[in-house]
């Protein structure tokens, strides 16, 4: 077929569209391959590299995320090179932060049976949460600097740019400038960055204190969906439910309108619906 392009993925020959990403084509032979900053509506950012795999030719291992197939390409996804690469990330995500909220970090660690006291170190400096604002918090502790925040603020999707990396290896954070708090940053309070938060790095503040309370409970929230009351522009609205008590507003990222991306008052303008008066 001249409009498709020929590979191999472990032996497997595959038919696929030009552009397509590694990934992607893995995907679509039951392959799926692990990712912790990949997400379905960001730019690949290239920096978990849990997503690697071996591509014969190739000197050293590639971001299966951001990698396009080529015609006769041939991809390794399970050789031993891989798994000890992606050990590796894991070890070293679970040294460095909080993965309590990681799902996709724990998963990872029990996928490559990761030793996560490999490269414990004691000495590790704890940030804390930072309290700034009345809408999320941000707990550093948890960052695995995956950029989808930064993506998100930029050209993704919001064109804030309020936030950006700063400082280098251990001492490398997300930051609002210069450690600003948001509230003096260009900061909106969209909320866009939470929601593609893997981590739990941020989280609205009812979450969180509602989990600091011990009542937080996944198995109890009911999601309704419903349709932004704020403007005409038909945003899609995931309202969760605790106790008949609106907790998180999201919104879902195959939405054609809003793309899982929302406003401050989408997102944060819901405690009215609640008061009698």
């Amino acid at each position: 077929m001249a409009d498709t392009v020929s590979i191999v993925i472990d032996g497997q020959p595959v038919e696929v569209l030009p552009g397509t990403t590694i990934r992607a084509a893995c995907e679509q032979i039951g392959k799926p391959i692990p990712t912790l900053c990949w997400h379905p509506n960001l730019t690949p950012a290239n920096a978990c590299r849990a997503c690697v795999v071996e591509v014969e030719g190739s000197r050293a291992l590639v971001a299966s995320c951001s990698r396009p197939v080529e015609d006769q390409m041939k991809i390794h996804t399970d050789t031993e090179r891989v798994r000890n690469a992606r050990k590796t990330v894991a070890e070293l995500l679970a040294s460095a932060v909080d993965i309590g909220l990681a799902a996709d970090v724990q998963n990872l660690i029990v996928e490559t049976q990761a030793d996560i006291h490999r490269f414990n170190n004691p000495e590790q400096a704890h940030v804390g949460i930072k309290d700034d604002n009345d809408l999320y918090i941000r707990d550093l502790d948890k960052c695995i600097l995956c950029y989808r925040c930064v993506n998100t603020c930029g050209t993704d999707a919001q064109n804030t740019f309020a936030i950006a990396v700063a400082g280098r290896g251990l001492h490398a954070h997300i930051d609002p400038g210069t450690d600003r708090w948001l509230t003096d940053s260009d900061c909106v309070f969209c909320g866009n960055c939470v929601a593609v938060c893997p981590t739990g790095a941020l989280m609205g503040k009812k979450e969180w204190q509602l989990r600091q309370e011990g009542r937080w409970d996944e198995s109890q929230i009911h999601v309704t969906e419903t349709i932004c009351t704020y403007c005409g522009v038909g945003c899609d609205l995931e309202l969760h439910v605790l106790d008949n008590d609106i907790v998180k507003v999201t919104s879902p990222f195959d939405h054609p309108v809003t793309h899982g991306m929302l406003c401050v008052k989408g997102r944060y303008g819901y405690d009215f619906v609640q008061q009698e008066e």
